[in-house]
């Protein structure tokens, strides 16, 4: 038994594989955005981490800005990352209460330049390059002998 011509337009056979196929590749970019927002979230939990380290060796007596950056370098690069971290070890003063005392401390502020795995990759293919964000941590500690 033969469609008739009107029967065959209203057919929705492969109607199904036709949406897939359309969908898949929006579906697909989005996966890879949420994967590439983990991986720069810990990423960036590294980097913050990495910082109060450094800060911490900065506030022992007799630490120096070379062993500060090298902790800090050693442990972006235990955990995994590839890129040199970019490390600034300044002396603060710190006071705890308005008109209290002041004391000595120092700040160790973290620069790491950021990479994404999946979206860049997509983004160079369609040719326009995708700037990864530099990511900043700082943190700020007392020196233990006054």
């Amino acid at each position: 038994m033969a469609l008739s011509r009107h029967s065959r337009i209203r057919d929705e056979r492969g109607a199904e594989l036709i949406e897939f196929a359309l969908v898949l590749p929006l579906f697909l970019l989005v996966m890879a955005a949420i994967l590439d927002f983990g991986f720069v979230f810990q990423q960036y939990t590294v980097v913050t981490n990495a910082a109060r380290e450094g800060a911490r060796l900065a506030t022992v007596p007799n630490s120096s800005t070379a062993a500060v950056e090298n902790r800090v370098k050693a442990y972006v690069q235990g955990a995994g990352l590839t890129g040199n971290p970019h490390t600034v070890v300044s002396p603060v003063s710190i006071a705890t209460v308005p008109g209290g005392p002041v004391y000595k401390g120092v700040r160790v502020a973290v620069r790491y330049p950021c990479q994404f795995m999946a979206v860049g990759a997509i983004a160079a293919f369609f040719g326009g390059p995708l700037d990864a964000p530099t990511l900043r941590a700082q943190a700020t500690m007392r020196h233990e002998s006054q």
